[in-house]
């Protein structure tokens, strides 16, 4: 029997044969807000839970989120969950039937990036404003 040797197949061979695309890239960052988002809801479940619970509760949660890592954590939350939700939409758009194109679904990926931070930073700047 002929000796044939094969060269070791790597196991993912689209990550190392396709270069990353907007609509990869943008599936991923959905999954990865979306699991953002679970441990996120599991803050505003302690800021529920600390309001109820009485006035010392709710300072110790209050100290928490007035600080610039809370702070963060709350930027980065309210950017998951616009970014989500416009992700939700596009999705959407998709169940409709519409924007399957190449230029229609980047058109859609790009929209999603760009109306999250904008959407995000606005929130931010009214509520800084209001608050």
């Amino acid at each position: 029997m002929a000796d044939v040797r094969t060269k070791a197949r790597p196991l993912s061979p689209h990550l190392q044969v396709f270069r990353p695309l907007l609509t990869m890239v943008m599936s991923i960052l959905h999954r990865i807000t979306g699991a953002a988002l679970y441990f996120g809801t599991l803050l505003l479940a302690w800021w529920l839970v600390a309001a109820a619970s009485g006035p010392e509760a709710y300072a110790t949660v209050a100290g928490f989120f007035d600080s610039i890592f809370g702070r963060l954590i709350l930027f980065g939350y309210t950017w998951a969950l616009v970014h989500h939700t416009l992700g939700g939409i596009r999705h959407f758009i998709w169940d409709t039937g519409h924007g399957y194109g190449v230029e229609a679904r980047n058109m859609l990926a790009s929209a999603t990036i760009i109306g999250s931070v904008a959407i995000t930073i606005l929130l931010w700047i009214v509520g800084l404003l209001v608050g």
